[in-house]
């Protein structure tokens, strides 16, 4: 096991996955979810989703959350003939395999792609797209349920053309940190254990939940870029920057420990 424990915030049940993960490769790791999932508020807006899946060619899914979420409300006489669905990452990819999604009808980033996120999809996926091709975006929603997150992708589409319409299949809540879970918090400020995060919310959550903390003996690992960039905007100090796959998870840490 690594010296110092690695805090994992990804949302709960993706956490204990990860944590898991982590352990069996010998990785001391802890979960410190820093956003909360909860059910979208707008469930007719779901069902009717599935009532006219027909009339897309293509489904985007931002994350396996996202996968989960919207499957809950498949109906049985709902059919995926016909559709394309698109996936970030790897772990999409499988949440869309458990839910049924035959193989052959999933586009995603390769495994060796050096980057998950809608650029590498948008480049597997972006001749799919034409004038009129029609796209549903599934995505994670705010408190109130209003679309959150990045209009990258969303962005790409209508320039080629195409129509493209958003549903929340969930949505996403900073955490309350009760003393144990402050304690943690605390231990990974002070640079005792390493910070992994494969969100940028997660970032600007745990600095609402701990106003007036410095992060500059702080230690992390970011899955993307874009993520290292504001984990550095927040300060903190000795920083990694891999892709979410095991292997270079283990060796980032690694590094660090």
């Amino acid at each position: 096991m690594t010296g110092r424990p690695v805090i994992v915030t990804r949302p709960a049940r993706e956490a204990a996955r990860w944590v898991s993960d982590l352990r069996a490769a010998g990785i001391d790791a802890v979960a410190l979810p820093l956003i909360v999932i909860e059910p979208a508020t707008d469930i007719e807006s779901l069902r009717a989703a599935w009532r006219q899946l027909s009339d897309y060619a293509a489904l985007m899914f931002v994350s396996a959350t996202a996968v989960e979420h919207f499957f809950q409300y498949r109906g049985a006489a709902d059919s995926l003939a016909g559709c394309r669905f698109w996936a970030t990452g790897p772990g999409t990819k499988r949440a869309l395999l458990r839910a049924g999604v035959p193989s052959d009808s999933i586009d995603a980033p390769p495994p060796e792609a050096t980057r998950f996120d809608s650029e590498a999809l948008w480049e597997r996926v972006h001749a799919q797209v034409s004038n009129g091709v029609r796209v549903l975006i599934v995505r994670g929603g705010d408190e109130a349920g209003r679309p959150a997150g990045r209009d990258w992708l969303a962005n790409e589409i209508d320039a080629a053309g195409g129509h493209r319409d958003t549903v929340v299949a969930y949505r996403r809540l900073p955490p309350s940190l009760d003393v144990v879970q402050h304690r943690l918090a605390m231990d990974g400020a002070e640079g005792r254990a390493i910070w992994l995060f494969s969100s940028s919310e997660a970032i600007a959550n745990l600095q609402r939940a701990m106003p007036g903390v410095q992060w500059h003996a702080a230690s992390a690992v970011a899955t993307h870029a874009r993520i290292g960039e504001a984990a550095r905007g927040a300060g903190f100090g000795a920083l990694r920057v891999c892709t979410p796959l095991l292997d270079a998870l283990v060796a980032s840490i690694e590094s660090l420990a």
